[in-house]
């Protein structure tokens, strides 16, 4: 394989495995990110001479560990630290031989970025860098910020850790709930990411839907009787199911409403369901829930040949009440406009605050579709031209240019 490749695909798939590993071990976050990114870039000057390793992860933890206990001496740290480092190169060394994968903390990252000595706004942007590996403009992007602002909240937050001496490991059983809600939202985040490279033309997004059902995999592992996270699942598993159907073999955009349910998976769709119904067995409604119940009304179609779009409109009339996300809001319009008319569906998306949805793509696609819908196609082709400068993949572009050049056909909304 050509070394550049290898190293971003290391990257990309073992990120968040390398810096969790180390983080936990070193206790000191920045420390873990400095030493293995020092690591990637050893690798980018010694791979192309000397060929790609044939254990690339092994190679970059241990060129990590190695700067890390330098470092260590430089700073003349306490002797114990050094000492469980240089344990931790034995213990790797050992894994390293028998084959055997590194162990996989992140889980217990996510949970301490859940902490409770860490602001709230800035929890969630934290697992999606520390443990997922996106960058900050990204995430500022979809939290509405702006880089600068999410970069320094970012940075105050592993200050935080570092200075607070936060635990690094899974919490307490009864420190769980009260850090849960952050944990979800970073895994459905990253899936959300990923789920909208449609072509895959962002390395940076590649794998990351994958990365986001497995972590949801493992949650439910660790907390099997908690009903979020097994709705949690059920959401992604559900939006999974349909991935092979959102593009022709032409590679063009196909909506919601026009996919050949036929290319749906059937065994994703029954494991979604299954974790929907062990999730309604505690009794206990969420947003996950209630996020996956609404999949499931579009899963059905490919048993009944029809969505009960009214249905869906109360599930998010629910969805919104419990989480008024921009997402929620925008979903329940077009829910709306499917059950009971595209003035309706409009109406909803009017009252959502101008300030928040300027840069919302799904909101300017929506607000283009209901126009074309109503016979207002002068609006329609404004919102449509919002809509195309935002989109960031190119089947999807091509397909509002479509729609934008045919105002006046109606078609249905989803994704």
């Amino acid at each position: 394989m050509n070394a550049h490749r290898a190293i971003e695909l290391a990257a990309r798939e073992s990120y968040g495995r390398l810096v969790a590993y180390l983080a936990v071990r070193w206790r000191n976050l920045e420390a873990a990110e400095d030493a293995l990114a020092d690591a990637f870039v050893a690798a980018l000057q010694t791979w192309p001479r000397t060929g790609v390793p044939d254990k690339p992860e092994a190679w970059l933890l241990t060129a990590a560990r190695r700067r890390l206990i330098d470092g260590a001496r430089r700073r003349r740290v306490q002797e114990g630290a050094a000492q469980e480092m240089l344990a931790m190169t034995e213990e790797a060394q050992r894994r390293a031989d028998m084959d055997r994968s590194f162990p996989d903390e992140r889980l217990q990252m996510l949970f301490l970025c859940a902490h409770p000595a860490i602001e709230a706004q800035v929890r969630t942007p934290l697992m999606l860098q520390t443990v997922l590996g996106m960058d900050a403009a990204r995430i500022a992007s979809a939290f509405v910020v702006k880089p600068a602002t999410m970069g320094q909240r970012l940075s105050r937050a592993k200050a935080k850790i570092r200075d607070a001496g936060l635990k690094f490991g899974t919490p307490e059983r009864d420190e769980l709930p009260q850090r849960l809600q952050a944990v979800l939202e970073a895994i459905y985040a990253a899936y959300g990411h990923g789920w909208d490279d449609l072509t895959g033309v962002d390395p940076r997004r590649q794998g990351l839907a994958e990365e986001a059902i497995y972590l949801g995999r493992l949650l439910v592992r660790f907390m099997p009787d908690e009903p979020e996270a097994q709705g949690l699942l059920a959401s992604m598993l559900h939006g999974e199911a349909r991935r092979s159907a959102r593009m022709d073999e032409a590679g063009t955009y196909v909506p919601l409403l026009e996919q050949d349910v036929s290319l749906w998976s059937s065994a994703m769709i029954e494991e979604a369901e299954r974790c929907l119904s062990r999730a309604a067995q505690a009794g206990r409604i969420g947003r996950f829930q209630l996020e996956a119940a609404i999949q499931s009304v579009h899963a059905d179609r490919a048993r009944s040949g029809r969505t009960e779009w009214e249905s869906n409109a109360l599930l998010y009339e629910g969805l919104v009440r419990l989480a008024p996300t921009i997402g929620a809001m925008v979903g329940r319009a077009a829910a709306v406009a499917e059950a009971r008319g595209a003035g309706e569906g409009l109406a909803l998306l009017e009252a959502i605050p101008g300030d928040t949805v300027r840069d919302y793509q799904p909101y300017w696609a929506l607000r283009a579709h209901l126009f074309m819908w109503s016979g207002r196609d002068e609006e329609a082709r404004e919102a449509y031209s919002r809509a195309i400068g935002l989109s960031t993949d190119p089947a999807v572009r091509e397909f509002l240019k479509r729609q934008a050049a045919t105002a006046g056909e109606v078609n249905g909304v989803g994704n």
